[in-house]
């Protein structure tokens, strides 16, 4: 099928609150506080056997498609890698999880989806999926030799890592009248799948965004259409968005989001199985094995609201949702909640070169914290991708990932946003 030229933005139709409220549909909710951090680099076993002829539609056609799908069973397999530029977060949640992982370390419990769904933030995984409506769903990870399965069966969160024989355990956070008086609430879900990725960026598409339909191809034996999203906008670090969507039921079932710096994908989620029967009721069933320790939620301290959505960005990518306007940006490098604990927030500029301006707690006068504050495990990691720059707002570091960098200056104040350095400091430079 060939491209299609169309351009249209979900603003133009509203169809945007509609594609978040059936995201919920089939969405595979892990109970895990986590970031978006995102995942995948292009990954062979995901390649299409060949393009399908299919009828042409519109961009404004399969948005409103993926908008009025009501597929709520579905099974299969996920292929899923994140190359955001990071040191492997694996070891990190190893060595350094006493400091820098809630739920890891001493006193905490292996199972905890806070510390090890973490590593989905680089590197590749294969998940394997299923769903049964809103109040069901299971997700494990799997290794070479272990497998590390959350599950969600109506009030009932667990997680179980074979490796270690711990299991984790906790009452949903919507259950009515017992989550404002819970100590420490279910972790919230990342987004893992590429239903999930998708919404977060169609959701955020505004006059600021080109949406096209660029072909076809074949992905987990089913047809889908490709929709193609691009800043319209330069100095952004996002190149472009690809999602397939099935032609059938508007699910999507692969998502790429590469760099505008060019090389691999910085996120690449796709589905290498599918099917969209129910699942057994069986497959949502947890006992604990015999022996095993058995973590309450409870059991765990509550951590600091910042480090909690730290980890949940970091282990599902949920940092997609502040691409357009980064209004779902929460807790720059422990700086904490934004728009808690004293701090000032202001959005610089819009769409997907939006930089949000966050001053440190005290006003003016207040000082970055130095390298040498920081905890051995905490330096390594800044150390390894900190720059040092100067301009008219003073000097400061950038932190860069592949998708998103953030600038602190020497005074406190944080410039972050999917945008390049270049673009950083030119919106400090014009804030002094």
């Amino acid at each position: 099928m060939a491209p299609k030229d169309t351009v249209r933005t979900t603003d133009e139709t509203g169809e945007g609150s509609v594609v978040r409220r059936k995201a919920a549909r089939y969405a595979v909710p892990v109970a895990v506080a986590g970031i978006a951090a995102a995942t995948i680099g292009l990954v062979p076993a995901l390649a299409a056997s060949g393009d399908p002829d299919l009828p042409d539609v519109t961009a404004e056609e399969l948005i409103a498609k993926i908008a009025a799908s009501d597929a709520e069973q579905l099974s299969g397999t996920v292929r899923i890698s994140t190359d955001l530029g990071l040191p492997s977060l694996a070891g990190l949640a190893g060595d350094a999880a006493d400091g820098l992982v809630p739920g890891a370390g001493k006193g905490g419990s292996s199972a905890a989806p806070d510390a090890r769904l973490m590593e989905l933030a680089s590197g590749t995984h294969t998940l394997r999926v299923a769903v049964d409506g809103p109040d069901r769903q299971k997700l494990s990870i799997l290794d070479d030799a272990a497998e590390y399965s959350v599950i969600r069966n109506g009030d009932d969160v667990w997680a179980y890592d074979s490796e270690s024989g711990e299991v984790y355990h906790a009452e949903d956070a919507e259950d009515a009248g017992a989550a404002a008086e819970r100590e420490r609430p279910a972790p919230q879900e990342p987004s893992t799948t590429p239903q999930e990725l998708a919404d977060e960026v169609l959701k955020a598409a505004g006059d600021t965004t080109s949406v096209t339909v660029d072909g076809t191809a074949r992905i987990a034996g089913r047809d889908a259409y490709q929709l193609l999203v691009k800043p319209r906008q330069s100095g952004s670090t996002v190149g472009s968005v690809r999602i397939a969507v099935d032609a059938e039921n508007g699910v999507p079932l692969k998502f790429t989001l590469l760099p505008s710096g060019g090389g691999k994908a910085v996120v690449d989620a796709g589905f290498t199985k599918v099917d969209f029967s129910r699942p057994p009721a069986s497959t949502f069933d947890f006992t604990p094995p015999k022996g095993a320790k058995v973590t309450e939620a409870d059991e765990l301290g509550r951590p600091e609201k910042g480090a909690a959505r730290h980890a949940e960005d970091l282990a599902g990518l949920k940092g997609l949702k502040g691409i357009e306007g980064l209004e779902g940006l929460e807790g720059v490098g422990g700086l904490g909640p934004v728009g808690e604990g004293g701090q000032a927030v202001n959005v610089i500029g819009e769409g997907w070169t939006a930089i949000a301006e966050i001053k440190a707690p005290g006003g003016a006068g207040t000082t970055a914290p130095k390298p040498g504050d920081a905890p051995p495990e905490a330096r390594k990691l800044l150390d390894s991708f900190g720059d040092r720059v100067k301009g008219d707002f003073g000097a400061g570091t950038v932190f860069k990932t592949r998708l998103v960098n953030a600038l602190m200056t020497d005074d406190g104040t944080v410039y972050v946003g999917a945008v390049t350095q270049d673009a950083l400091v030119g919106a400090a430079n014009a804030a002094k």
